[in-house]
């Protein structure tokens, strides 16, 4: 099911990254402060909607500026007929509930170590999960990474539902951001 109230229709500049990402980021819009208002959290959203036509499902990743950002793929982009420097028309809404999130593989394995950690993982929302996730994957060094996951175990078997200390919008830390623009 859809929230209708989240639905917003925008143009936005499709801008290619500066530093080229993985296969899923091959180009990038940041969304109107308006649109990324009326969507239901700060944090990663999933939105179902429309590029130039072409209907998309994905997720919103924070720009730490209280808005959102949306990667594009090729495939998107050229079903879409955009490329880099061409304005797109969009419209999304958020879905009404987020989809299960996908579980790191390291992570996965420190829960099924964990029993108490695992029944509570389970026990929490897909909501809470996917900032669990989100807060683990921010870790910009292996080293931090592998800290998290092993404070998120011990909070997890202590009954915490909820990660502490994440801010999963990045305003009040800086933690996340869009992509720089390539010139």
């Amino acid at each position: 099911m859809i929230l209708n109230d989240t639905y917003s229709e925008f143009a936005a500049t499709v801008l290619s990254p500066a530093q080229p990402g993985d296969a899923l980021l091959q180009a990038f819009v940041v969304l109107p402060k308006e649109a990324s208002e009326k969507l239901p959290r700060r944090g990663r959203t999933t939105v179902t909607g429309h590029i130039n036509g072409v209907a998309f499902q994905a997720t919103l990743e924070p720009d730490g500026q209280l808005s959102h950002w949306l990667a594009l793929n090729d495939k998107l982009l050229d079903a879409a007929g955009a490329d880099f420097g061409s304005v797109a028309s969009f419209d999304i809404k958020a879905v009404e509930q987020e989809p299960e999130p996908e579980v790191p593989t390291d992570l996965q394995q420190a829960l099924v170590a964990s029993a108490e950690a695992r029944a509570v993982w389970h026990d929490t929302t897909t909501i809470a999960r996917l900032d669990w996730i989100h807060w683990i994957t921010s870790a910009k060094q292996a080293k931090t990474r592998a800290k998290r996951i092993s404070d998120a175990c011990n909070m997890l078997a202590e009954g915490k539902r909820r990660v502490c200390c994440f801010d999963p919008s990045g305003f009040y830390s800086k933690a996340f951001s869009a992509p720089k623009a390539a010139d």
